[in-house]
């Protein structure tokens, strides 16, 4: 007997409540299965983004945030976020232009 599959929207929540508790490693895993299925998502792939760089999955949290600039460059959190990775990848040079675009659309580091 096949499983049925949540929809999309609740397994997005699901995942939403997985990174509100700090199980960031948990979100990441189903929001990189919903990417695949929504890959023109950006709310999808912004906090699995987020949910990577917070389980410090660094590489993979400028792949996704790069993603989200590339179909919404005016997505000053996207900037903050491609910023701050940078940062802990100890690419400084490379965050000031994001961090400043950030400041620029009235988010701060």
């Amino acid at each position: 007997m096949s499983m049925l599959r949540l929809p999309v929207a609740a397994r997005f929540a699901q995942a939403h409540g997985l990174f509100d508790t700090k199980d960031f490693h948990a979100a990441a895993t189903l929001l990189a299965e919903l990417a695949t299925e929504v890959p023109d998502d950006l709310a999808v792939r912004l906090l699995l983004a987020r949910a990577y760089y917070h389980s410090a999955q660094l590489g993979r949290a400028e792949t996704e945030t790069r993603a989200v600039l590339d179909a919404d460059p005016a997505n000053a959190y996207a900037h903050l976020l491609l910023g701050r990775t940078l940062q802990r990848l100890s690419r400084h040079g490379e965050a000031a232009a994001p961090l400043r675009l950030a400041a620029a659309m009235g988010l701060r580091a």
